[in-house]
């Protein structure tokens, strides 16, 4: 895996189970300001999970980017991938930054995340 990728991972429990390099967010607030931080430079993917724990959801960093798209300032996101597994989420997901002009992704059940920081 080139570390050279830039890499957002938005979870609140999962992380990639081959250990690629990736900034991570476990809360909607975090990936807003992760996200911020990319504002002008480009991010080879952005993987994001829908239910983000405690009544949290993906929604806030939706937002930013269909904002900023509606704008006519999108992100420069080679490819978000949607992983949660709330299929109607997901699919919700999809639909906006789709309609947004984003190159979505929807990767429910993909085995590139897992659940590695859960207590044994």
């Amino acid at each position: 895996m080139d570390a050279r990728r830039k890499i957002v991972l938005v979870d609140d429990l999962r992380s990639f189970v081959d250990g690629r390099h990736a900034e991570v967010a476990r809360t909607s607030s975090t990936g807003v300001e992760l996200l911020d931080r990319y504002r002008d430079r480009r991010l080879d993917e952005l993987w994001l999970d829908h239910d983000l724990g405690g009544g949290d959801t993906i929604w806030p960093v939706v937002e930013v980017l269909e904002r900023a798209a509606f704008d006519g300032r999108p992100f420069d996101v080679s490819v978000i991938n949607i992983h949660s597994a709330n299929p109607a989420g997901a699919a919700k997901m999809a639909q906006v930054l789709g309609h947004r002009g984003y190159r979505v992704r929807v990767t429910s059940g993909s085995t590139e995340v897992g659940y590695l920081d859960s207590p044994a």
